[in-house]
């Protein structure tokens, strides 16, 4: 009993430490801490060749190309960080966090960011997936509801089902390409 009250407090700091650095890094994005955007490229990056550039200035050009990006990296960072708050939605918010730092962790490996930056990331997916860790029953009773297998069919009721699926994919396809030629490619 008094192990799963241990467990239940490092839970929380566990949700506390991700929600508080990734709310930081997150904001930072939004209000430009993070990133090259235009007009605040270094200008020994701005009169490097591209072929030139590092991977790191490389990769801060790339994502600070677009606000658009960066709201919506920033933003998902915040609002998955404050989901892991509240009791009721921490699992969701632990779900928009995994694949973000993920995606940071291969990044920052693959364009050499820092080792501190993704020594940091890995800190914070570690917390988060000690989240699942800990209410990994809720989850697995979540999965089990969703993935209850239908009622058999019979065969014909199955080959009809598959026959009108392929039938509306091979529509959707020719009104996708009218849509492509129409807009351009």
């Amino acid at each position: 009993m008094m192990e799963k009250k241990w467990l239940s407090y490092a839970e929380f700091i566990a949700r506390l430490y991700a929600c508080t650095m990734l709310s930081v890094y997150g904001l930072g994005k939004i209000m430009g801490g993070q990133f090259y955007q235009d007009g605040k490229i270094p200008e020994s990056v701005a009169l490097t060749p591209l072929a030139e550039v590092g991977s790191f200035d490389l990769a801060w050009t790339f994502f600070g190309y677009s606000f658009g990006y960066i709201l919506f990296i920033g933003g998902s960072q915040v609002i998955g960080s404050l989901l892991l708050l509240f009791e009721r939605t921490k699992i969701l918010g632990a779900a928009i966090l995994v694949p973000i730092l993920m995606n940071i962790i291969i990044v920052d490996y693959f364009y050499e960011i820092s080792i501190g930056a993704m020594m940091s990331a890995i800190s914070y997916f570690i917390a988060i997936n000690f989240v699942l860790f800990y209410n990994r029953e809720r989850i697995f009773e979540a999965f089990s509801k969703v993935l209850i297998p239908p009622p058999k069919k019979e065969w014909k009721d199955r080959f009809i089902k598959l026959g009108i699926g392929v039938a509306g994919v091979i529509v959707l396809v020719l009104l996708e390409n009218q849509m492509l030629n129409f807009v351009g490619r």
